[in-house]
């Protein structure tokens, strides 16, 4: 259960995510994103770590098509997108997108990415993986940091200069990620999206162009 529960259903970004379709509010964090720092430019390839309940699948899939108009030219470009989403929970079924029910860290995921992208690299991946949280603010922000090494192993998939976007929580081990993810990735900018909760202590690194 949500750490912030109060007044949810009435609170503007709920209801908002309901007059536009998405699944959860969350979605406007992914749209924050996109209008900071244009992660989707030239993304057809995409793969999204912790998809429940499918808001930035759906967000994902609007951008993946409209490039396909919009980058419709002799530089890189595609006819199609392939767009993969993971976790651990069951997922509605969202039209022409690969959902696999499966845990970050399974060994299998590997070959379901290779045989679903054809073992083409990916122009994009974005994380809203989150541990469950317990309550313990210290033990939490370990536990996260943890999930985000795993996280970040899979971007082996991810092509010459592409994105990454991945979700942590402030804490001890925050800046020591920070250098990690710095020698892989040109720029690494630190965000936290309007409508996340205040009180919350997610913050979003924006790994541009990987080296």
């Amino acid at each position: 259960m949500s750490k912030y529960p109060v007044n949810h259903r009435k609170e503007s970004h709920y209801r908002k995510a309901k007059q536009k379709g998405y699944r959860a509010r969350s979605a406007f964090k992914l749209i924050e994103i996109q209008k900071r720092f244009n992660i989707f430019k030239r993304a057809f390839y995409i793969l999204d770590l912790g998809s429940a309940p499918g808001s930035w699948l759906q967000v994902t899939k609007q951008f993946a098509i409209e490039n396909l108009e919009k980058y419709n030219d002799n530089h890189y470009s595609r006819t199609y997108y392939k767009i993969m989403g993971v976790d651990l929970k069951k997922l509605t079924p969202i039209e022409d997108v690969e959902i696999v029910r499966m845990d970050l860290t399974n060994k299998e995921l590997t070959n379901k990415i290779n045989e679903y992208f054809n073992r083409e690299k990916l122009d994009l991946i974005i994380s809203d993986a989150s541990i469950n949280k317990s309550g313990n603010k210290f033990s939490d922000q370990a536990r996260q940091i943890k999930l985000c090494y795993e996280i970040l192993k899979i971007t082996k998939f991810l092509k010459y200069k592409g994105n990454f976007v991945i979700k942590l929580f402030q804490g001890n081990d925050y800046e020591e990620f920070y250098k990690v993810l710095k020698k892989k990735f040109i720029n690494i900018k630190s965000f936290k999206p309007k409508s996340s909760y205040k009180k919350s202590n997610e913050i979003y690194l924006i790994a541009l162009k990987k080296k």
